[in-house]
């Protein structure tokens, strides 16, 4: 086999590859909230409900806490409970451009990242709806273990709104939480 054939199977090889790895649509119709202030993010947010994933199968108890480190970066843990032991990981986001922007990237696997993408906040910063560069991810976040079931429905709503298979949610629990 010549080694221009060799070439060609191995780049048809790596575009099923990727197109394997961005199954979903893409997100980036959807705005990321302007106005964003980091410091009023930071802090421990719970997950109220998500879309499935592999990384967090089975998980329940699942929070994120956000510090901001001295070069400007975020210290990211995420923490969630699968089947009552504790799973831990550590990454870092940073800005992927104005920091007034509600859109970063987060790397648990540097120096890989992925989109994080805040799609919905409230203005007291009490919940939040996340999402990355495609629709096969959605989180939604508060600052405590439960939502009224009011205000989970509007941002479930929103959700729906922006293409979301939102009939497709978890919704983890956050039994024995802080």
């Amino acid at each position: 086999m010549k080694i221009h054939q060799l070439l060609q199977i191995a780049l048809l090889f790596l575009l099923v590859l990727a197109g394997g790895c961005m199954s979903g649509r893409s997100t980036e119709k959807i705005p990321a909230v302007t106005g964003f202030e980091l410091p009023r993010y930071l802090g421990a947010w719970y997950e109220i409900a998500r879309l499935p994933h592999r990384f967090e199968r089975g998980m329940d108890r699942v929070t994120a806490e956000y510090t901001q480190n001295p070069d400007g970066t975020v210290k990211v843990v995420n923490r969630g409970f699968r089947d009552g032991v504790e799973h831990r990981a550590e990454g870092i986001a940073k800005f992927s451009g104005k920091p007034t922007v509600g859109e970063l990237e987060v790397s648990f696997f540097r120096p890989f990242y992925g989109d994080y993408r805040i799609i919905q906040l409230d203005p007291e910063y009490r919940h939040a709806v996340v999402t990355s560069s495609t629709d096969d991810y959605l989180w939604i976040l508060a600052r405590t273990p439960q939502l009224p079931d009011d205000e989970l429905l509007e941002l479930v709503e929103y959700a729906r709104k922006c293409g979301f298979a939102t009939d497709r949610l978890e919704f983890p629990g956050q039994e024995n939480s802080r």
